[in-house]
């Protein structure tokens, strides 16, 4: 049923006027992204977008690009897709990255559908790689939204996460003639759904061992060191997430440990590399480890390739015995439970 402003805009208009749709609000999910498929192509297409951004390589151009189109770009494809093909969901033939942000944005949906009837439309996209931002920005335009709730699936803010999925969606509503209202969703690092979330996966994992962990480790993606030294307040965030978690669990500071993984190029990152950490406690005499991902709200390449074989393997080769990986929150219940929250603030003076 059109809304009482679609129906007194359609009794104004001419004739030959464009059909108005029905008054919504939008909720768009961003990810960070994924290519189309495993093989060279689309690897460096991908590749070549995200390595492209400056919010992530802050390098000049001039000196930057000959670099990444004349060498990284002939050879990490390759190495990319072995990666990703270690990981692809066959039957659906997509990244799990894609699979798990869709089956979010269905339950998101169904939950916002139950408190909101017809009013709100829920949809994703990614930064890098399809469905793009633009697009469904458009999309949702042309389903009648004239307000959107921009929704980015970072827990810790960094400029090269929240800020450069903002500044994609701005550069869309800068192309638009008629541009919807715009709210960003905050990073939710300190949301206490957010720790809720995560410990209940924790309680969960450890509740189904048969022993407990000398440790936990969670592990966030790294950053650049100098990138802290300009003011992005990622790496106190990772830290105060590790706090709250251990804090909602009840336990002691050292039995929770902060490390940094996924290192790119020749500078310093932040510290410890979890690379390097998991097998320094090996050596140290922690035969059993659990580790998780705190600072990636889905399962991906750098947690399903990277943690449970990378890392598991640097881990064993010290003399590890037991890698136990937690998984990411995902569609998690509890998860959806935050983001539902999180969204109602947002909606709230938008929708009744």
């Amino acid at each position: 049923m059109k809304d009482e402003a679609a129906l007194d805009r359609l009794a104004h208009a001419p004739g030959d006027h464009p059909r108005i749709p029905s008054r919504k609000t939008g909720v768009l999910i961003v990810n960070l992204g994924t290519p189309n498929g495993t093989d060279y192509w689309n690897m460096r297409r991908y590749l070549k977008e995200f390595l492209s951004d400056q919010r992530v390589i802050e390098a000049p151009k001039w000196l930057w690009q000959p670099i990444l189109n004349l060498v990284i770009l002939t050879t990490r494809p390759q190495k990319s897709g072995e990666a990703y093909a270690s990981i692809w969901n066959r039957e659906k033939d997509e990244s799990p990255l894609r699979t798990i942000t869709r089956a979010q944005t269905e339950k998101v949906a169904a939950r916002l559908h139950a408190a909101y009837g017809d009013q709100v439309i829920v949809d994703f996209c990614m930064r890098y790689g399809d469905p793009s931002t633009p697009s469904k920005i458009q999309e949702l335009q042309e389903k009648g939204c004239d307000r959107i709730v921009f929704f980015p699936l970072y827990p810790q803010y960094s400029a090269t996460t929240t800020a450069t999925a903002n500044d994609q969606a701005f550069r869309a509503l800068m192309k638009m003639r008629w541009q919807p209202a715009f709210r960003t969703v905050s990073a939710y690092n300190d949301h206490p759904l957010y720790a809720e979330a995560l410990a209940q996966s924790v309680e969960r994992a450890y509740a189904a061992m048969d022993r407990r962990p000398d440790v936990l480790v969670a592990s966030y993606h790294g950053l650049p060191k100098d990138y802290l030294d300009k003011g992005d307040p990622y790496h106190c965030a990772c830290h105060k997430t590790t706090r709250l978690l251990r804090e909602r669990l009840g336990w002691e500071k050292g039995e929770v440990l902060t490390t940094f993984q996924s290192r790119f190029g020749p500078k310093q990152w932040l510290q410890p590399y979890t690379v390097e950490h998991v097998a320094e406690l090996a050596k140290a005499g922690k035969k059993h480890i659990a580790i998780m991902a705190p600072g990636f709200s889905a399962d991906c390449v750098e947690t399903l390739e990277e943690i449970n074989e990378e890392i598991k393997e640097a881990f064993e080769e010290a003399g590890g015995e037991r890698f136990d990986y937690i998984p990411c929150l995902n569609d998690d219940e509890a998860h959806i439970d935050m983001m539902e929250a999180i969204l109602k603030v947002e909606l709230s003076g938008w929708v009744a």
